[in-house]
């Protein structure tokens, strides 16, 4: 399955993407187009290449392969681009809100209290913590925060890594819906998902792989099909549509 082309320009190019480790494809040949306006979710079981893509589209792993962003120089790319990886770790005792204003260093700015910062605590519900030292919150208000400092970068495109992960259903329902806006805003963002409900229901698209292989690249409804589903989850799945979007329950593992 692939969505053709993609109208504007695109925000991510990657051609015939590869990462090795060892004489192991962890992605294998990997093409992919992002333009403006989309919110990609990227799926597949633990070990299928996510995060070895994302970090190697950025640059930050040695690839075969073409990548707009990875081409471009470290400044540029942090203009481009914002990255959440997956750790999580804050070791600084800065506020919330100086944390969250080092997402405008790309920029020159880096004052908590410019426009972007204010913006970014507000979608995450953390203009009241702005200024709580970071490092006493707990796991879940921490992961809120660095969301929050890549939300200020403010970047035509924010690629995520796991950014659910750590939350509470209340937390992750608003940040699917904040990057469901900044899509319809006319932005983009590509984040892996392992809570297909979530996935089905916020993203305009998924991107499905498997031991490293873009297998399905589609709307909800296409790519989380029985087949795929038992191939490459070994799941049966109950899906239907809702009157806000598609639903999507795991039901049993069938292998």
């Amino acid at each position: 399955m692939s969505m053709g082309a993609i109208s504007g320009n695109p925000l991510l190019q990657l051609q015939d993407l590869t990462v090795l480790r060892g004489s192991r494809r962890v992605v294998d040949g990997v093409s992919l187009t992002i333009g403006p306006g989309e919110f990609v979710g990227l799926i597949g079981p633990n070990g299928a290449g996510k995060t070895s893509l994302m970090r190697a589209a950025l640059g930050l792993l040695p690839h075969q392969g073409g990548s707009n962003l990875a081409q471009m120089t470290p400044g540029v790319r942090a203009r481009a681009a914002a990255f959440l990886p997956q750790g999580r770790e804050i070791a600084w005792a800065l506020s919330v809100a100086d944390l969250v204003a080092l997402g405008r260093t790309p920029w020159g700015r880096s004052g908590a209290a410019d426009a972007a910062v204010s913006n970014a605590l507000a979608r995450m519900g953390l203009t009241d913590f702005a200024a709580r030292r970071a490092t006493e919150l707990s796991g879940g208000e921490q992961a809120r925060v660095l969301i929050a400092r890549a939300l200020a970068q403010d970047t035509p495109l924010l690629i995520a890594d796991e950014p659910g992960a750590g939350l509470d259903p209340e937390a992750q329902i608003r940040m699917m819906t904040v990057f469901a806006d900044l899509a319809a805003e006319g932005r983009s963002v590509l984040a892996s998902v392992h809570d297909l409900g979530l996935a089905a229901r916020h993203c305009t698209r998924l991107v499905m792989l498997h031991q490293g292989r873009l297998v399905a690249d589609g709307p909800p409804a296409q790519v989380l099909e029985p087949g795929l589903l038992a191939r490459v989850f070994g799941i049966e799945a109950h899906i239907a549509d809702g009157t806000d979007g598609l639903i999507f329950q795991p039901l049993r593992v069938i292998r």
